[in-house]
């Protein structure tokens, strides 16, 4: 018998119709499932540096794990500030994210007088990617070959050894004052305008040592233009497995280190930090990625959650507070 126009399909045939029509029903939704175009990378120092390097790799994990493009975007100056601040402005909608050293996160929120942002409330962490020491180095023409020499050199000539730094502020300026206040010795900074005349000031002999960052100071060490004495870490470095820690070499509780992490605006997707924080710990796992980053960069793969990320955030701040706090250093 023919069914009334406009009587109910059988619910067997309703439920078939849905089946049908839900694929383009879900299509929009799935169309604005995140990421669903390409993302922004800030890296807050200039291209061709140490950072964009290590941005640039972070950049291609998260490209080839998410399915989308990541274009890196240099916003240099200011120690990382500028760029850091501009992750922190932009719109929380997880399409801006970026990569910080510890400097813009932890040291400089102690160091300057007015900084545009906090790490602890204007940022949502998605991973700490890596750490590296500095390494306290003497050109290879020094006749100092160990930190004991070098503290009995100063001890004995006080307030005349200097040492080199690539600028107020830098882990290598506040490695020094930590090194001064710890060993009990009169030292002086002399600092110069990033890492390449420095550099040159050291080979010069101008200066009798700097605190190297590992990226700079292997090349410089495997080339025999410098001669390590020890590494700011809390364990040696895997790169220089003959050098001694700080302690290990008689000057305790001198440990600077800086980390490294991939952070966006605060109030970002939850799905978009939790993706993008998979997606890196799978790659960093990955065969050959940490002999690759201790080789190109002289970093050392140490991937931490979003939540612990926060909370080493947190305590880095406090603990480059005091060390800001020992050397005096301020930028206005």
């Amino acid at each position: 018998m023919e069914r009334p126009k406009g009587a109910a399909l059988p619910r067997r045939q309703a439920l078939i119709g849905a089946a049908l029509l839900s694929p383009a029903l879900a299509a929009p939704a799935r169309a604005q499932a995140w990421p669903a175009r390409p993302i922004r990378f800030i890296v807050p120092f200039p291209a061709g540096g140490s950072t964009d390097v290590l941005g640039r790799l972070l950049a291609e994990m998260l490209r080839e794990g998410l399915g989308q493009p990541v274009v890196v975007e240099n916003r240099a100056g200011a120690g990382g500030n500028i760029g850091v601040d501009a992750i922190a402005k932009a719109a929380p909608d997880g399409y801006t994210m970026g990569v910080s050293a510890g400097g813009a996160l932890a040291i400089n929120v102690s160091l300057f007088r007015r900084l545009p942002y906090d790490p602890r409330r204007d940022h949502e962490p998605i991973a700490q990617i890596a750490r590296t020491a500095n390494i306290l180095v003497v050109s290879a023409q020094s006749p100092i070959r160990t930190l004991p020499e070098l503290i009995a050199a100063a001890r004995a000539r006080p307030g005349e050894l200097s040492y080199a730094t690539p600028g107020v502020g830098s882990s290598s300026h506040l490695s020094g004052e930590l090194l001064r206040v710890r060993a009990g010795i009169d030292i002086f900074p002399v600092h110069f305008a990033g890492n390449a005349p420095s550099n040159t000031a050291m080979m010069r002999g101008d200066v009798a040592f700097t605190f190297e960052t590992m990226t700079t100071g292997l090349a410089a060490i495997r080339a025999e233009q410098f001669r390590p004495l020890a590494v700011s870490g809390a364990a040696r470095a895997p790169a220089l497995p003959d050098v001694p820690t700080m302690a290990e070499a008689g000057v305790p509780d001198c440990v600077t280190d800086v980390f490294f992490a991939v952070i966006g605006p605060a109030g970002i997707p939850r799905a978009a930090v939790e993706r993008s924080s998979a997606v890196l710990q799978r790659a960093l796992g990955a065969p050959g990625v940490e002999e690759r980053f201790r080789e190109m960069l002289g970093l050392e793969v140490a991937f931490s959650s979003p939540e612990e990320t926060r909370r080493i955030i947190a305590s880095e701040i406090d603990r480059w507070a005091e060390i800001v706090r020992i050397s005096g250093a301020r930028v206005d």
